[in-house]
């Protein structure tokens, strides 16, 4: 129907977007109908759209809710005078803002507990090492911009010494099968049955980023995010039923990429519409579990973790495959996402761990340090006060901005040689000087965790930045 679009200028559809929209549909439904009967549909539309938004096929459901949206209903909330109180492990290894920060989501009224870990430092909202209980909420910005950002490593089939004997290999391994930043992608396609989820179908804006994502499969944020060969040595009492001794692993830190930023910003937008708050708490901005928004992000939230789990399952196979090694075992974690859980007086919470790596009993965990020194593989004590949780990592002791003006090219080169250690890509905002010190972090973490193993990096690859 050649003049369709000045028929619907003439029914007084005069914007760009929704014209757009009205023309897809007819494209894809309006396959076997006269132009008459087109033209007689979408005036009903436009006249009648609540008798649509019920029908049982989504596209007209879509269509009659565009033509009709439902008025947003915001709601307004004061704050608690004081904040409620909250545990802090390592309290001289955070700094102030961290603590501002925290004392903020702490007075939020939806909230219930909360805890900072020894890694803790100021983020955005809720601080990068926060933990924050709250009743039927989940705050976009307490789980933080990458969703699902988490720790992945895999012992394989050779012991440590295999990486000084193989070294070349490793890494044309890791520049072959690795890709970093966010025009990062792998000289070569790939795809999972994680892509035939209904969700990709019915949810908006999971739909739009789609292609996205499958673009970006197998591939690692810029910044702080590595995927690194390392020498593991187990202690006699790891859960992993390996023999004690020294392994080649494979360690990566990434979360989901563009998906999960795009999830966070949208459904930060609609928290913030709806949810009014003071301006110093504006980032805490909340949905309901029980609306349809907080419904839906809890659906896309899960999405982007499981999206960032089969990231790190791709980069794990493609480079053991060229390394010509096979897994023996695997440990991974999240953190930047939440999870419903019971808290030890019965309540049921939302806990929110944004850059802190969930503890329970027994639980394993990765807490690296930096691109020198050992991280730790651990095992959760369950501990009740830090809403049983860990550090995510050393924690950052300077910003990337002061680490850019601190330290040089040439002398993190030349820090990286005295230790064996070999920097593919990379930038000074990593020098190990940057982090807080990992001993330090885990002397304030006895409470929290048991080291079972630890991990000692030997060639880092990193976004060449």
């Amino acid at each position: 129907m050649g003049n369709l679009k000045k028929e619907l200028t003439k029914m007084g559809v005069t914007d760009n977007v929704l014209r757009s929209r009205m023309l897809e549909f007819v494209k894809q439904e309006g396959k076997h109908l006269t132009d008459e009967q087109i033209l007689s549909l979408l005036q009903d539309f436009i006249a009648h759209p609540e008798q649509y938004k019920q029908h049982q096929n989504p596209r007209w459901r879509a269509l009659a809710e565009l033509l009709s949206p439902e008025e947003t209903t915001v709601h307004y909330h004061e704050l608690r005078e004081n904040p409620l109180p909250y545990s802090v492990f390592g309290r001289g290894l955070i700094d102030p803002p961290a603590f501002w920060q925290m004392e903020t989501a702490m007075r939020l009224p939806v909230t219930v507990a909360g805890a900072l870990m020894p890694d803790a430092h100021a983020g955005y909202g809720l601080p990068v090492g926060g933990v924050l209980a709250t009743r039927n909420a989940v705050l976009p910005y307490a789980v933080g911009l990458d969703i699902g950002c988490r720790m992945s490593l895999t012992l394989l089939d050779a012991p440590g010494d295999h990486i000084c004997n193989h070294h070349g290999r490793i890494e044309k391994a890791l520049w072959d099968n690795t890709a970093f930043g966010m025009e990062g992608v792998l000289p070569f396609k790939q795809y999972h049955p994680l892509f035939d989820r209904e969700e990709w179908r019915t949810i908006p804006v999971l739909k739009k980023l789609r292609d996205k994502a499958i673009r970006q499969l197998g591939t690692s944020g810029g910044g702080n995010h590595f995927v690194d060969i390392c020498e593991v040595h187990l202690d006699a009492d790891n859960p992993l039923t390996l023999a004690v001794g020294s392994y080649t692993a494979i360690l990566s830190h990434s979360g989901s990429r563009g998906l999960g930023a795009a999830i966070a910003e949208h459904f930060t937008a609609i928290a913030k519409a709806q949810c009014r708050l003071p301006r110093e708490a504006g980032p805490f901005a909340w949905l309901d579990l029980d609306s349809e928004e907080g419904e839906m992000y809890w659906r896309c939230m899960e999405i982007a973790g499981e999206y960032s789990a089969v990231c790190h399952e791709l980069i794990h196979r493609n480079v053991a495959q060229g390394m010509r090694l096979q897994p023996l075992a695997n440990v991974n974690n999240h953190h930047n996402f939440a999870w419903r859980e019971t808290l030890a007086d019965g309540s049921e919470v939302i806990v929110h761990r944004k850059g802190a790596t969930p503890a329970h009993a027994g639980e394993l965990g990765i807490i690296p340090a930096n691109m020198t020194d050992a991280g730790l593989l651990v095992t959760g004590l369950g501990c009740e006060e830090a809403l049983c949780s860990a550090s995510h990592g050393a924690g950052r002791a300077m910003s990337r901005q002061d680490a850019r003006n601190s330290f040089s090219r040439y002398a993190l080169n030349r820090q990286l040689a005295q230790r064996g250690i070999t920097l593919l890509g990379g930038s000074t905002e990593e020098a190990p000087e940057a982090y807080k010190s990992i001993d330090e972090v885990l002397s304030a973490s006895k409470q929290l965790i048991k080291v079972v193993g630890r991990i000692h990096p030997k060639i880092v690859r990193m976004n060449n930045e």
